[in-house]
């Protein structure tokens, strides 16, 4: 979820999907500060081979936090060209409400893949690479 200059959200997408390091994911998708800012909140598990992909209006850096999440998470932050540029590995559940840490990107970000936690090392995920979206999902304006 993300804080600071919005907050994390959660969306329906059913059937939608995004690729990395040739592994295909089912996302949600979050796209609007609503959505962002709900996130995976209050969730008790997440799928294997299922994620949430937050779509930002603008590439700038960005804070996500884990204000109730239940989950641990990978948090991967990609710029407007879709090349990792941030990782978060292993974030852990947060239920200490508006005194969860943040979790920044290193480098300004507008798309976010939040993965269960284990995904991006079990993917050897490196910045630079490229993640590819399925038919359907379109930048916000």
């Amino acid at each position: 979820m993300l804080l600071g200059l919005g907050l994390a959200g959660c969306a329906s997408g059913s059937g939608t999907w995004v690729e990395l390091a040739g592994e295909r994911y089912t996302v949600e998708i979050a796209d609007d500060e609503a959505e962002r800012a709900r996130g995976l909140m209050f969730r008790d598990a997440m799928e294997q081979g299922r994620g949430m992909l937050f779509v930002h209006e603008a590439e700038e850096p960005l804070a996500y936090w884990m204000k109730n999440t239940r989950i641990p998470l990978d948090i991967l932050y990609f710029d407007k060209d879709r090349r990792l540029v941030s990782q978060q590995r292993d974030v852990p559940p947060c239920t200490a409400g508006d005194r969860c840490p943040p979790y920044p990107s290193s480098a300004p970000a507008r798309f976010v893949l939040e993965l269960n936690a284990g995904e991006a090392a079990r993917l050897g995920a490196q910045d630079g690479m490229e993640l590819t979206f399925g038919p359907g999902i379109a930048p916000a304006p």
